[in-house]
């Protein structure tokens, strides 16, 4: 692909332009979503492809076409029963339900030349069955000032191929077995962090799990062993990391419970370990753990304004062990490396009231910090996140709008501060980046982010998003986070005020089983970062994906 030969210097007026063209990078915080969605409305069959439909969380209690039957939990696209949205194709491909293809009719089936590798009888009465599914994505970015500049890189163009297959093993009503392998490719020109290991992936295990699961006290219960993608905690703070070749998977186990108006997760997971460079080498990195337990309520519902409403409460506990690189403190000079546990208690109200889908979200960040240097004294760390969105959609109108806005707030400490509570909140494990800033130059530390989404249904199978948000550090006192890195301008930063992010959107579903997405943001420094030394970046992407 070219390398966008106009982006050779900083080109605000272009990329701005572009916010007529393209559709945002954005996903709402009402989505457990790493990817910007652009398989809305795709099925694979005639019959189950239906119109397209913005990211709003209206309760949705319908079961989705291939989807387990949640209930109410089946809201969001069925993200509400914490095992990711389903529209059409699930984020995580092993939760999605194939066996309801067997009471389409043959001729409807044979819509689609697909159908006939998702549901495979492998005895008489079908209580054995395959479901197997294949992703092939090739990805092009374009970034001419990455990361604010510090990434070593200028005009980088990459260039990654993404080949996923998997096979979801039904063994009965109580037994499950799906194994899902990777290869990724990775090119271009000025490319930076392909030593990594997210990118260049040579043929390995991505996720591997074993499920057992049946009827327990009244719930729908079960238990999983193995890698696995995992997405129920809030997108602020984890997230499949999408934007790489290889996703972020864990090593452990979750188990669950599911009411009818209730459901409850508990997990234990340790990182996935993308380093090693051979063929199934990777392992587990023992020094990145993630455990915890995740509770949703459906409350009653109710009618606002003449309209059906439905809300949930969450209520979790999230804890994370790490060390190296992600745990470093900024210090007037460097960095301060150790070990760090934080304990994450959080709550989450959300849904949609009438035509409002809304989302407030409230985090309390406690635990420690260890430096390796004994001499130093541990430090208690006391962090706080709040995270709101609201979104006014009305889809009976042309094109379907959304408009609404987004504001969060993570708190920063002190980098000048050896010895008293630590104040930053942490996010070590890959907050979703379509939720604030695709370009990957901010994350969810130190920082208020501010500003407006907005989304339109062009035509049932083209889609636009647009968010504008403009980011402030919450202490003065405190760094610049970007994902994985601690920027190092200190006490020439003066102001609070970071810069903007616009960032637009539009996918493309031209053809069942293809989408055409392309991504075009814009990373605009303010007057105190250029000061002290942070360039502005211009951003595109574009990815083509094939998925069945």
């Amino acid at each position: 692909m070219p390398g966008l030969s106009g982006f050779s210097s900083p080109p605000y007026a272009s990329v701005l332009a572009g916010l007529a063209l393209g559709g945002l990078a954005f996903s709402s915080a009402l989505k457990a979503d790493d990817t910007p969605n652009p398989h809305v409305g795709l099925h694979l069959s005639k019959r189950s492809r239906t119109k397209a439909v913005t990211p709003t969380v209206h309760s949705q209690q319908t079961r989705p076409a291939h989807s387990p039957d949640w209930g109410v939990l089946n809201a969001a696209n069925g993200a509400a029963s914490g095992f990711g949205a389903i529209t059409g194709f699930g984020q995580v491909r092993w939760s999605e339900d194939w066996s309801d293809i067997v009471n389409t009719p043959p001729e409807q089936r044979r819509n689609d030349w697909f159908n006939r590798l998702k549901y495979i009888r492998l005895n008489e009465s079908g209580s054995i069955w395959l479901s197997l599914n294949a992703e092939e994505r090739l990805r092009y970015i374009y970034e001419n000032q990455p990361m604010m500049g510090t990434a070593g890189k200028t005009n980088a163009n990459r260039v990654l191929l993404r080949n996923l297959y998997g096979a979801d093993l039904h063994l009965g009503a109580h037994i499950r077995a799906y194994a899902e392998f990777l290869y990724g490719v990775a090119g271009g020109s000025n490319t930076y962090g392909y030593q990594t290991g997210v990118q260049r992936e040579r043929l390995d295990l991505q996720q591997g799990i074993l499920e057992v699961k049946g009827n327990l006290l009244g719930a729908k219960a079960g238990v999983i062993g193995g890698r696995q993608v995992f997405l129920d905690t809030p997108v602020f703070m984890q997230s499949a990391r999408d934007l790489t070749n290889a996703q972020q998977t864990w090593d452990g186990f979750r188990g669950y419970a599911i009411w009818k108006r209730f459901r409850l997760d508990l997990f234990d997971f340790m990182q996935t370990n993308k380093l090693p460079d051979a063929v199934f080498g990777d392992g587990t990195n023992y020094s990145a753990r993630m455990y915890g337990a995740m509770t949703s309520t459906a409350l009653p519902a109710f009618t606002a304004m003449g309209k059906k409403s439905q809300l949930f409460a969450d209520v979790f506990y999230i804890g994370y062990l790490y060390s190296g690189s992600p745990a470093a403190m900024p210090t007037t000079r460097g960095t301060q490396t150790g070990s760090s546990r934080r304990d994450n208690v959080g709550m989450r109200l959300w849904g949609n009231i009438a035509s409002f889908s809304t989302s407030l979200s409230g985090v309390f960040q406690g635990g420690q910090f260890r430096p390796d240097q004994e001499s130093q004294p541990t430090r208690a760390v006391r962090a706080y996140a709040v995270n709101a969105s609201v979104l006014y959609s009305r889809p009976d109108l042309l094109a379907k709008p959304s408009a609404g806005l987004q504001a969060d707030l993570f708190s920063g400490g002190s980098y000048k501060s050896r010895d008293g509570a630590v104040g930053t909140f942490a996010s070590p494990y890959f907050p979703l980046p379509y939720y604030n800033d695709v370009t990957l130059s901010v994350t969810s530390q130190n920082l208020i982010g501010v500003g407006p989404l907005a989304t339109l249904a062009l035509q049932k199978n083209l889609h636009f998003r647009l968010h504008v948000p403009f980011f402030w550090r919450e202490s003065t006192q405190d760094a610049v986070y970007g994902t994985g890195r601690i920027y190092s301008w200190r006490n020439g930063l003066s102001g609070g005020f970071i810069g903007a992010i616009p960032q637009t959107q539009l996918a493309w579903n031209f053809a069942p089983h293809w989408t055409w997405t392309h991504d075009i943001a814009s990373f605009i420094a303010s007057r105190s970062m250029r000061t002290a030394g942070a360039k502005s970046d211009a951003f595109y992407m574009q990815t083509l994906e094939f998925k069945f």
